[in-house]
């Protein structure tokens, strides 16, 4: 008997309040998300033979869950919701509940057959929130900034600027939050010096990719690219050739890529001379830059992967 059919897949739709499931055992199944709700959830799930469950990134709110059920050793997938979306509208179902959404969850599952995420360690967790809480930060920062570009009454730039320097502050503080988080687990901190060994690849870039993509040096060259969503896509139809172009991926891994990109399309030998080349045979410089980015994505898994492998600067 295959993976697939031996398999339970349980949709779980995740909001801040309450979880909704489905399998045909779990009939319109509601639960707080909460510890309890856990609890019950997860009592639900031992009755059912080799559980699998399926969830939507939902920008953090179906982390405590899926910890939850990952202590449990029970096989757990979080899915890029334009995935889910877009398998539903496959299926022409155009409605959208919690339940409904649940159920196309579980069916993705049954279709897809994702592999199980691999538990993160409590301190990976930890540096994952600091660095998405960071580029918060510097979001806000750059959100002020460009409103502040149109001010004109002194009392409302003032109060920018101030605005500007409390966010600072807390980025600084979020800064030494990272660094004592590294300082403690040992691992961790090795494997960010050894990305930060990549000349070009500062600090800042080198904890965002250790913190939101804890897979590196675990997958294929095509499969760290996808996920940073820097992989270029056909699209052929006939004797029509279109341009290839990337889609989806983590955005802010794909920003923390982009800064060192630049910075390596200057001063590192050897991205230099491959950027050279690219912008020599006709390349936009935009296209170029992203060829960049994917070159440093799948040096970083090589040198994960291979720890002996050599870093030319």
């Amino acid at each position: 008997m295959s993976e697939t059919q031996s398999t339970n897949y349980v949709g779980m739709d995740v909001c801040q309040e309450w979880l909704d499931l489905h399998h045909p055992s779990l009939p319109k199944l509601r639960v707080p998300n909460t510890p309890v709700g856990f609890s019950k959830f997860i009592g639900k799930l031992n009755r059912i033979p080799n559980p699998h469950v399926i969830c939507e990134a939902t920008g953090g709110c179906e982390r405590k869950g899926v910890a939850a059920l990952q202590e449990k050793n029970i096989s757990v997938s979080v899915i890029n919701p334009r995935q889910v979306r877009d398998f539903a509208r496959a299926q022409g179902r155009l409605a959208k509940t919690d339940q409904i959404d649940a159920k196309v969850l579980a069916d993705f599952g049954r279709a897809m057959s994702p592999e199980p995420m691999k538990a993160q360690s409590a301190a990976q967790t930890a540096l994952a929130e600091l660095v998405k809480y960071r580029e918060q930060l510097k979001a806000q920062i750059l959100s002020i900034e460009n409103q502040a570009r149109h001010l004109e009454l002194s009392a409302l730039i003032k109060l920018s600027k101030g605005s500007i320097k409390h966010i600072e502050k807390a980025l600084n503080t979020v800064e030494k939050l990272i660094k004592e988080q590294l300082e403690t687990e040992a691992p961790l901190k090795e494997t960010v010096e050894r990305l930060a060994q990549v000349k070009g690849v500062g600090h800042v870039t080198a904890t965002t990719m250790v913190g939101l993509m804890p897979e590196l040096g675990t997958l294929t060259r095509q499969e760290a690219a996808a996920i940073a969503g820097l992989a270029p896509y056909n699209r052929d139809s006939g004797p029509h050739r279109g341009k290839r172009s990337i889609s989806g991926g983590r955005s802010k891994v794909r920003r923390a890529l982009y800064m060192s990109a630049l910075v390596a399309s200057r001063h590192n030998p050897i991205l230099r001379a491959f950027y050279g080349r690219l912008i020599i045979a006709g390349k936009p410089p935009k296209l170029a830059l992203t060829a960049v980015m994917r070159k440093l994505i799948v040096l970083f898994n090589h040198l994960l992967k291979k720890p002996s492998f050599s870093i030319a600067r």
